[in-house]
């Protein structure tokens, strides 16, 4: 349980330490780090030799011969085996994953900022290697094509946080050689969408691999901060592995889906709260109006990122860590019973949607009241 006695600054550097192990990314014993992190950080490179390049353009000195377009395979053919065929579907996905980055974290500028460590196995101009930004430049596809979008998910604004910048222009355009923390994110959800297929990438995604991101690249040691990105790409897939039930949409009616676990909220609430509960049920306001984007994105979106992480280091360092979460959300509505007991249903509404509690501690507190009063 996160010590609420702690700064800001200890609180980081607490979570980047434990988060590596309550994630399964290190063991506990500290004297098999190196070797791991070494091996991890290699076949993390690996996936970007094998994964962000062009069809038909490989490196002779990576150990990977070229191999030339041939009529039998060319960007118009149809088979589905087709190297252009699949460069282009995953070109449906980056540009969503490109279109959801690069609003991330709107009231900071850290992730529009250039990082120390560019990645340079992509960015040396000796290769033949493209930037995802220049692939996302060089595409005629238009982004209403993208069918990913996680069916639920609303775009409402919170009053903590700024409006992101709606034109990709409006960004400063880094100088060659530099990239953008956001385009580090971008490269993780690509490899991580590309490795599993089977989810691919679900906006909302890019709102749980920020925080981790955003804590390995601002630590003071360098060696984490040089290895941000393969170090969170490991981190993020084992959270996924976690979670991703919440971003499949067949899932949801399943008792590992969302539906499942919105509903015990309100099982909850009832249990420690029945006039509150009884409130919303008269008025029809139901979980998933808020409790969705609650539970999904782990309240990234809810709070300022250093709140969040403050309860992410809550939620990994307990036992039945997502069980914790559904008592936090009850806690958040218990904390404004007062409100939403007096409130109609758009004032409710708001309230939810736009959560007014900005002190986390309090809410932690209040969690931990519930969970030691069952």
């Amino acid at each position: 349980m996160y010590c609420l006695g702690l700064s800001w600054r200890v609180a980081r550097a607490l979570f980047l330490s434990l988060v590596q192990i309550l994630l399964n990314y290190l063991p506990l014993e500290r004297a098999s780090w190196t070797s791991i992190l070494a091996k991890q950080r290699e076949l993390y490179s690996q996936f970007l030799r094998e994964m962000i390049i062009q069809p038909g353009i490989a490196k002779a000195n990576m150990g990977v011969s070229r191999e030339d377009v041939t009529f039998e395979d060319h960007p118009l053919n149809p088979n589905p085996d087709s190297r252009w065929n699949t460069y282009f579907k995953d070109n449906e996905v980056l540009l969503q994953i490109d279109k959801d980055v690069r609003r991330l974290c709107p009231d900071i500028s850290f992730f529009q900022r250039a990082t120390e460590y560019p990645c340079l196995l992509i960015l040396d101009p000796q290769n033949e290697f493209e930037t995802l930004r220049k692939r996302v430049e060089q595409t005629t596809l238009k982004s209403q094509t993208v069918a990913r979008n996680r069916s639920g998910v609303t775009n409402m604004s919170s009053p903590h946080k700024n409006s992101a910048p709606s034109s990709l222009n409006e960004y400063e355009v880094l100088p060659n050689g530099c990239e953008a923390h956001w385009e580090v994110v971008e490269r993780i959800l690509f490899i991580y969408a590309k490795l599993n297929p089977g989810i691919a990438y679900v906006q909302g995604m890019n709102e749980i691999v920020g925080p981790l991101y955003y804590t390995f690249a601002t630590d003071p040691n360098s060696e984490w901060k040089e290895h941000a990105e393969a170090d969170t790409f490991f981190c993020f897939t084992n959270l996924m592995a976690e979670i991703r039930d919440n971003f499949i949409k067949s899932l949801d009616d399943s008792q590992c889906g969302i539906t499942y676990k919105m509903e015990k909220v309100y099982s909850t609430l009832k249990d420690k709260d029945m006039e509150l509960y009884l409130k919303l049920q008269e008025q029809n306001i139901k979980p998933q109006f808020f409790a969705f984007r609650w539970l999904t994105l782990l309240l990234s979106q809810e709070f300022l990122l250093p709140d969040v992480i403050r309860i992410w280091d809550s939620l990994f360092a307990d036992d039945n860590r997502f069980d914790f979460l559904l008592l936090v959300c009850c806690a958040m509505l218990i904390l404004i019973r007062e409100q939403l007991l007096e409130g109609d249903f758009t004032i409710n509404m708001r309230l939810l949607q736009d959560y007014p509690i900005t002190d986390v501690c309090q809410i932690l507190q209040k969690a931990k009241e519930l969970q030691d009063s069952k």
